[in-house]
């Protein structure tokens, strides 16, 4: 008895340390030390639920849902257990099961003014989706927006004064004025937006899914992870590793918008490299590139503010048409997420999927956009609660199936801007510095030079940004849970 007692003792020291490292934004320090007290104090239903909030923090949903549930298990009356994992299902976009939790955190405590604020946003979020799906054409019935819009036709005002493409083609002169113009905060006229936009998915339709890269021998080519938005953060990239220009390729390998809030400059930036030479700038999908995390994430908000509904429908259609993945002369794999749950995927399976659609929530083009590595051999649920989890063993047989060297994805924020795992065949790149400005991580690119194509990894911090907080455009409900 006596030892029991100093366990739970020790547990409760271990959770207080915890909770600080939480506070602090350490929240994988956090994870270990709620696990110790977890360990040795397995029935108190608060360690799994903190957890829970902190698997949420790194967007590890599928765990904080899985430890929300256990929580609720040791206590069914514990309000804390349902809240947590109602804010896990509505990061996921899970709005009805989220629901139902909110109603037991509201039936469990009714007189509290938090539980009844959310209960009635979530019911809000919940009816607009029954109504969207109620309105939705089947598939084969809807029209391409893109091919309704005819920007020519588009007026600009006399008074503008911003940026300004002379005739059909996107120069550096215009965009250096673009990015002038983004960073006083200014909005580009929507006529150039609608131009830059709708070229770009002219260029990207033609692509097959499986994007082939070629390198000379003697220059460089240039990987960077996410940028989420992170406007002035992109800037400095260019600034450390220079312009895009056919000289200076660059691929972005996903999730370009969402949760930051300059993700409109983000993207139309991107675009307009491309627009200007298709040879300086490749584009990968991310999950992010797709409706239910724009609707939830900021991205949707954001374009409506700035611009319109037609663009909101325009990008999603536009987000449809990013390949997937990329290879470097034959040898450097890059895709945003990871791996799959069978073995034998050949390059050829991934070039012949049918990409033209929002993210399936399983198969192979799933897997590509959602999957993460694992410290250990095999295959595991995914901590995100959509994908794997792949381990070293899946990596060096998928790269030897190939004939490829190396894997190179993003997808996960990492404290240094990358991390090399898997006996050096995997390295993940996240370029977005202090994530959500509040994760202290620094940011990274890869620079490949050919013919060897050995990655250097080059780091770099956050800049300052305008006083714009992440996910100001955000869906009003999630922001509660941030």
């Amino acid at each position: 008895m006596e030892s029991e007692d100093l366990a739970i003792s020790r547990a409760e020291e271990i959770k207080v340390q915890a909770n600080e490292a939480f506070k602090v934004h350490k929240f994988a320090q956090a994870i270990d030390l709620y696990t110790q007290a977890i360990e040795l104090s397995g029935q108190n239903a608060v360690y799994w639920a903190n957890r829970a909030f902190a698997h949420t923090k790194l967007e590890e949903y599928g765990s904080a849902i899985q430890d929300a549930s256990k929580a609720i298990e040791i206590d069914p009356k514990y309000s804390k257990g349902y809240y947590r994992r109602g804010a896990a299902y509505l990061a996921m976009g899970k709005f009805k099961e989220a629901l139902k939790d909110f109603q037991q955190v509201k039936k469990i405590s009714p007189n509290d003014p938090d539980a009844t604020k959310k209960l009635k946003e979530c019911e809000k979020a919940v009816m607009k989706l029954k109504f969207e799906e109620a309105i939705a054409l089947p598939h084969s019935e809807r029209r391409s927006i893109a091919e309704s819009i005819d920007f020519r036709s588009i007026d600009v005002e006399s008074q503008y004064s911003g940026a300004i493409i002379e005739g059909d083609c996107v120069t550096l002169d215009f965009i250096k004025k673009m990015i002038e113009d983004f960073k006083n905060q200014k909005c580009l006229h929507k006529r150039y937006a609608f131009q830059i936009v709708l070229q770009t998915r002219d260029m990207l339709r033609d692509l097959p899914s499986l994007v082939d890269i070629n390198v000379p021998d003697g220059k460089h080519f240039t990987v960077c992870g996410d940028v989420h938005g992170q406007f002035y953060d992109l800037l400095n990239i260019f600034e450390l590793n220079g312009l895009p220009s056919e000289e200076n390729p660059y691929l972005f390998n996903g999730d370009f918008v969402d949760r930051g809030s300059f993700s409109l400059e983000v993207i139309l930036t991107l675009f307009a490299f491309k627009c200007m030479c298709p040879s300086a700038m490749y584009l990968s999908r991310g999950n992010h590139e797709s409706k239910s995390m724009n609707k939830i994430y900021g991205f949707e908000g954001e374009v409506r503010s700035k611009l319109n509904e037609t663009f909101v429908e325009l990008f999603a259609e536009v987000f449809c048409c990013l390949p997937l993945s990329h290879v470097i002369n034959q040898k450097v794999f890059i895709v945003h997420g990871g791996l799959f749950s069978v073995d034998g995927v050949k390059l050829s399976d991934i070039r012949a999927i049918d990409r033209f659609c929002e993210p399936p929530e399983e198969g192979l083009m799933c897997e590509l956009l959602w999957s993460d590595p694992q410290p250990f051999p095999g295959r595991g649920p995914s901590k995100r609660g959509v994908g794997l989890s792949f381990g070293g063993d899946v990596t060096k047989k998928f790269l030897q199936e190939n004939n490829l060297d190396l894997v190179v994805r993003s997808h996960e924020v990492k404290d240094e801007g990358y991390e090399i795992e898997h006996d050096g065949k995997l390295i993940t790149v996240f370029s977005a510095p202090n994530y959500c400005d509040q994760m202290g991580n620094k940011g990274a690119f890869i620079r490949f030079e050919a013919p060897e194509l050995k990655p250097n990894i080059v780091t770099f911090s956050a800049v300052p940004h305008p006083d714009v907080k992440p996910m100001a455009y955000a869906n009003n409900f999630l922001r509660m849970f941030q």
